[in-house]
């Protein structure tokens, strides 16, 4: 036993060693052979590897410049999980002025076949450039003969000239890291605040070494972060907003740089929301775009002279806008062709089409400003920096009292009704002179779904009726969007799906007319409502409306639950008894509150003249959901699920 235990000692040394070899270009035989990730079975790809080395190179003649090398190893272990073969490396490019640059690609992919591991290379065939913007470009890098089990590694460099940015450091992953290596090193000379975000803590480990430029000798800090084991989160919990604000994580912010002590000056950085805004004002391509009138003039003459009031101005300046540019979806906080190219081309990206909206506001009189916002997609900017606003919208100060936000990007948006994408958290206003303050963006109007059924059951079982539904706020908008491309059929077909019902007949009213409410009419049968056991019919109350599962799933929820907008839905439904048939039993009425007026759920049923009448109702109050709720919001529903699958029971006379 004693000889045993040492063997087994240099063995388990040995493999540490051997687990620890990342060498680019070489992988095992067990690393290949792996079936599923043994920390997360559900898992369809892991980062075996995640190297990020970030460092200042100095160039003679032209200064500091910052250099990030990265090097990943994946693990492919199934189809969900070939999307990791598509890298997308974005970086700043604008049409004049130093840009960043990516290079030294290199990469592979390889496969077990048998015994024998095999190794395709990359090719530059499969390295393509494209330009998304006239700020940034994509390296888009498709991995070769990608299939479950694949190992794909890659290594390559971005160079920036932008010595006073370093991007975010991304500690926590969609998919888990095995083994995470990362390190930055910035010289004496460059003063960062450091910020970190996310849950999951990973240790920081400083240490320093020596540099030099030429005869002088400088100290440059080290910030390591080595971690094996990070647990993915995933992006599939419901009511996320961004998912990358709870990802651990670092953001640099400098404060400072001192070069007094090699002949240079001392500046000071700190940044404040203020500044970040006056320094995107100040932009051709947001203040210069705004100071722009004389290409609408003609056309705001003609609208100024059908408009009575401000609000008839607010109006139909803000409709004009959006029948005459047409949104091409790119984002952005800067005009992409400048407002007077939009609006002869008829087509801009979000800040040529809201500054040229923010602009003929003004013009009219009306006391117009942009307001710059972070879409939810892109996360909420926790700390003051250009990078954390990538939209705008327009903001209108009413005489009569208020502020009006406006979105003439959206065809379905009404004013005070933005698109969802815009609504997270607050915005940022900017007036003439410059000033800011942060706007709330989430409206307090109810997004409210309001459905009514009224249903006969036949002799044969057959369930028979009407089903009508009212959309307002952003439920409206929401349902615009996502229908009134579709034709009539592919909506009878979805909602087939979705009811478990056969359509017979369809009518959908004020679709089109925004100011109105849309509501939508189905006539239509079913046989697969009604359960039928040994001369009982079991039926739920609410039909095809019932709530059969609880979203909420996790034990405990670190981050908040983001309903976008507060929001209400009301059935109402009324069941015919058929002839020959009494009611046995009927569920309870019941209601239940969350803490703090959150939300309520409300449960009535009763019979009466022959028919038996359902009325739900849910409502939450908040957009968002704190963390701290989240186990009475998940007993919340666990009830509403509990009560509204209780069966309405029938038998014979």
């Amino acid at each position: 036993m004693k000889k045993v235990l040492p063997l087994l000692l240099l063995l388990t040394t040995q493999l540490s060693i051997l687990a620890q070899d990342y060498k680019f270009g070489k992988v095992s035989k067990e690393e290949l052979e792996e079936k599923f990730y043994p920390l997360d079975s559900t898992a369809d790809a892991a980062y075996l590897f995640k190297k990020r080395r970030t460092y200042y190179d100095y160039i003679t003649n032209n200064g500091f410049q910052l250099v990030t090398e990265f090097h990943e190893r994946i693990k492919v272990y199934n189809k969900e999980g070939f999307n990791m073969a598509t890298k997308e490396v974005v970086y700043y490019k604008p049409e004049s002025g130093e840009s960043e640059s990516v290079s030294s690609i290199k990469g592979y992919t390889f496969n077990l076949n048998g015994n024998k591991i095999e190794k395709e290379k990359l090719s530059t065939k499969s390295i393509f450039t494209e330009n998304i913007s006239k700020f940034r470009s994509v390296k888009k890098i498709s991995m070769p003969k990608v299939k479950e089990g694949s190992i794909i590694e890659l290594r390559y460099k971005v160079y920036s000239p932008y010595v006073q940015s370093i991007s975010d450091l991304k500690l926590q992953y969609h998919i888990p890291v095995k083994k995470l290596d990362y390190s930055v090193e910035i010289p004496e000379y460059y003063i960062f605040k450091k910020n970190t975000i996310g849950y999951y803590p990973v240790k920081q480990i400083k240490t320093s070494k020596n540099g030099k430029i030429g005869d002088t000798n400088y100290k440059i800090e080290v910030t390591s972060f080595v971690e094996e084991n990070i647990p993915a989160l995933k992006n599939d919990e419901p009511f996320v907003s961004s998912v990358k604000n709870y990802r651990s994580g670092l953001k640099f912010e400098l404060t400072q740089t001192n070069f007094i002590s090699i002949g240079g000056d001392f500046k000071s950085y700190s940044s404040s929301w203020e500044q970040v805004a006056k320094q995107i004002y100040k932009s051709s391509s947001f203040g210069g775009e705004l100071s722009k009138s004389s290409y609408y003039k003609d056309d705001l003459n003609k609208i100024l002279a059908e408009s009575k009031t401000e609000v008839d101005k607010l109006l139909n300046i803000y409709n004009f806008v959006k029948q005459r540019v047409k949104w091409n979806e790119y984002y952005g906080i800067y005009s992409d062709k400048g407002v007077r190219k939009a609006f002869k081309d008829r087509v801009g990206n979000v800040a040529d089409i809201n500054l040229m909206l923010t602009s003929m506001l003004r013009t009219s009189g009306l006391n117009a400003d942009p307001v710059l916002v972070s879409t939810r997609a892109n996360g909420v900017p926790f700390f003051p920096t250009i990078d954390g606003f990538n939209y705008v919208i327009s903001a209108v100060e009413l005489n009569s009292g208020g502020i009006v936000l406006l979105d003439a990007t959206e065809p379905y948006s009404t004013p005070n009704i933005l698109p969802r994408r815009a609504l997270n958290w607050n915005g940022r206003r900017i007036t003439k002179d410059g000033n800011s303050s942060w706007v709330k963006l989430a409206t307090t109007k109810h997004a409210t779904e309001d459905n009514n059924i009224m249903v006969n059951i036949s002799d044969d079982l057959m369930i028979s009726g009407l089903y009508r539904t009212k959309f307002s706020n952003l439920s409206a908008l929401t349902y615009r969007k996502n229908h009134n491309h579709l034709t009539e059929e592919a909506v009878v077909t979805g909602l087939e799906q979705k009811t478990n019902v056969e359509i017979e007949d369809i009518k959908i009213l004020n679709d089109k007319n925004i100011y109105k409410i849309p509501t939508r009419t189905i006539k239509f049968n079913s046989d697969g409502l009604i359960e039928s056991i040994n001369g009982k019919l079991y039926i739920e109350p609410l039909l095809f409306l019932t709530e059969r599962r609880n979203p909420f799933k996790l034990e405990e929820r670190k981050f908040p639950v983001d309903f976008t907008t507060p929001w209400k839905v009301k059935n109402v439904v009324s069941i015919k008894i058929p002839e020959g048939y009494k009611v046995e039993a009927v569920p309870e009425s019941f209601a239940i509150g969350l803490p703090d007026n959150l939300g309520v759920f409300k449960y009535q049923i009763q019979e009466n003249a022959g028919k038996i009448s359902t009325i739900s109702s849910m409502q939450f109050n908040t957009a968002i959901v704190s963390p701290q709720y989240y186990e009475s919001l998940k007993k919340f529903y666990g009830d509403l699920v509990k009560k509204q699958t209780e069966k309405i029971v029938l038998i014979k006379i």
